[in-house]
């Protein structure tokens, strides 16, 4: 998503010389490509157009809803991937950092990270919520639960209602697993939790190439099955609106067990 500050690079943006600038007119030629491919491949297969509003602080609030009211885009992806303006997944020393602006601990970094959480959901309201507990992956405790610290807990819980609320769908992010934690995004007492308030579930793979594209839906879809997820959830444009504008968007659902992931990729 383009950002809006240069402190908001990430290190690989800044050391290829990036500026936002440049960001803007990127995601520019991002929507038209969407566009040409939707065309291309219509009949084939439906492409929805949509972006990741990735919520580093309150500013950007009217920044992702602007970008969000681009006649070419159908939805986006809401997400937390900074804490006090850091980035909490890009690599352990970052991490430490925003760690360190609270008192030092897991525990108050992982509060400060759902107090966020809850401020963008309020803020923009997002159709999909992205990988709802991201905050583990460079923890100390990354394959903790999270009911362990009732502080945390409860400002997760906080948010999962809020989105059920909202009619939001929580993606199930299967990319947790290729970065070595034990279970997706979101864990299993959230996924439970979630679905015990009739939370609706969403899947993907978070893919940043071909390579990883369905990689561990077999996993998932056991995991799920664990969980006691029996509905996926996706979101559908309608079949009869042009390519060239965003479209009218219906929820539809799909069994969990008519799904066949055999033959998926894995890194198990």
């Amino acid at each position: 998503m383009p950002r809006i500050d240069d402190q908001d690079l990430y290190p690989e943006e800044i050391e290829a010389g990036d500026t936002t600038a440049l960001l803007l007119p990127r995601h520019e030629g991002y929507l038209a490509e969407g566009i040409r491919l939707r065309a291309r491949y219509a009949g084939q297969i439906q492409i929805l157009i949509g972006f990741e509003g990735e919520w580093v602080r309150p500013s950007y609030g009217p920044v992702i809803r602007c970008l969000a009211r681009d006649t070419r885009v159908d939805f986006f992806i809401g997400s937390v991937h900074h804490v006090h303006g850091i980035p909490i997944d890009y690599d352990r020393a970052m991490y430490e950092q925003a760690r360190q602006v609270g008192d030092g601990s897991d525990q108050k970094l992982f509060e400060d990270y759902f107090d966020s959480m809850f401020a963008m959901l309020q803020d923009v309201r997002p159709r999909v919520i992205a990988h709802f507990d991201l905050i583990r992956l460079l923890s100390d405790v990354p394959n903790q639960d999270l009911k362990t610290w009732d502080s945390v807990w409860a400002k997760a819980l906080r948010s999962l209602k809020l989105i059920v609320q909202q009619g939001g769908l929580l993606e199930v992010n299967s990319s947790a697993l290729r970065k070595g934690l034990h279970e997706p995004y979101p864990s299993r007492s959230v996924c439970k939790e979630f679905l015990a308030h009739g939370g609706k579930f969403t899947l993907s793979d978070d893919s940043h190439g071909v390579a990883q594209v369905g990689l561990n839906f077999e996993r998932v879809k056991t995991y799920l099955e664990d969980v006691g997820v029996e509905t996926l959830w996706y979101l559908e444009r309608l079949g009869d609106e042009p390519h060239s504008t965003s479209g009218t968007l219906r929820l539809k659902s799909v069994p969990l067990n008519e799904l066949d992931m055999k033959g998926h990729p894995s890194t198990a």
